[in-house]
């Protein structure tokens, strides 16, 4: 069992930068590959970045590489989200969310435990 909370978002003009940070509790978090989420105001929840167990493998969708890195500190049970040059179409909840498995995947099926979110504003 994992438990996860998130923390780090807000208001945030075009351009600027925010860190998303996940907590989580429970023993299997080293072993549990991670994911963030997103789901804006009408819209379905959309994979952002994934993250193996051991951080040597990530994923992005193509609309954050290059702006968005994903990162993770195992001995502090964490993982992070460096949003960087941000967009008004970034405007989403943001969730982290653990696997079951150690493989970094896109797929939100794939992941069995889920924050509450923190929402993430980015004005114009």
């Amino acid at each position: 069992q994992v438990q996860l909370v998130e923390s780090g978002g807000g208001l945030v003009q075009a351009g600027g930068s925010l860190r998303l940070s996940c907590a989580a509790s429970g023993r299997s978090f080293s072993s549990a590959a991670m994911g963030w989420f997103r789901q804006g105001p009408g819209k379905e929840r959309e994979f952002v970045a994934a993250i193996s167990w051991s951080g040597g493998v990530t994923y992005y969708v193509d609309s954050v590489k290059g702006r968005f890195t994903i990162s993770r500190d195992n001995a502090k049970k964490t993982v992070y989200l460096q949003m960087n040059s941000l967009k008004p179409e970034d405007t989403a909840v943001y969730y982290c969310a653990a696997s079951n498995q150690g493989g970094a995947a896109a797929n939100k099926y794939e992941y069995a435990y889920w924050g509450q979110g923190t929402q993430v504003t980015v004005s114009s």
